[in-house]
C-alpha cells in the first residue's frame, strides 16, 4: 500500500508543479494582476509555491518509500509528516468540490484513503493486530485439582 501511495503522491507532485508553472506563464503572459499586485511577482508566487508544494509530497512520497522498503510504519517526523499530508488532502478535497469539481474531490479523497491506509496499516501490524488473536499465555506449573 505504501508503494501504491508514494506513485500516487509522485504524479501529484508533478501535476502540482505543472500546473503552477502554467498558471505562472498565464499570468505573467497576460500582464495580469490583483489588487495591484506586480503581474511579475505574481507569477514568481506561483512558480515558488509550485515547488514547495511539489517538494513536500516528494518529501512524503519518500517517507512512503522507506516504510516500503523497511516494512515498518515511519518514525515520529515521517509520521507527523504524513499525518500533515492527510490533514491538507482532506481540507483540498473539502475545497475541491465547489472550486474544481467532483473528480478532484475523489481523486484528494483517494489519495487520503491511501496515506491513512498506510499509516493504519503498519501501526497494527507492529503491534501484532494483524497476525490475529493473541493465544493465552502458558503457565510453567499445573492447576491444583480438587476433589
Amino acid at each position: 500500500m505504501a508503494w501504491v501511495a508514494a506513485i500516487v503522491l509522485i504524479a501529484e507532485a508533478l501535476g502540482i508543479v505543472f500546473l503552477n508553472w502554467f498558471l505562472g506563464l498565464v499570468v505573467d503572459r497576460q500582464d495580469m494582476s490583483l489588487a495591484g499586485l506586480d503581474p511579475r511577482a505574481m507569477s514568481i508566487g506561483a512558480w515558488v509555491a509550485g515547488g514547495l508544494f511539489g517538494l513536500y509530497l516528494v518529501l512524503c512520497a519518500l517517507v512512503l518509500v522507506r516504510a516500503a522498503v523497511r516494512d515498518r510504519a515511519p518514525g515520529g517526523f515521517g509520521r507527523i509528516l504524513l499525518i500533515s499530508a492527510a490533514v491538507v488532502h482532506g481540507l483540498l478535497g473539502a475545497f475541491s468540490i465547489g472550486l474544481v469539481g467532483w473528480l478532484a474531490f475523489v481523486f484528494m479523497m483517494v489519495v487520503l484513503a491511501l496515506i491513512v491506509l498506510t499509516l493504519v496499516a503498519y501501526d497494527r501490524h507492529e503491534n501484532g493486530a494483524a497476525d490475529g488473536p493473541a493465544a493465552p499465555p502458558a503457565s510453567s506449573s499445573p492447576e491444583p485439582t480438587t476433589p
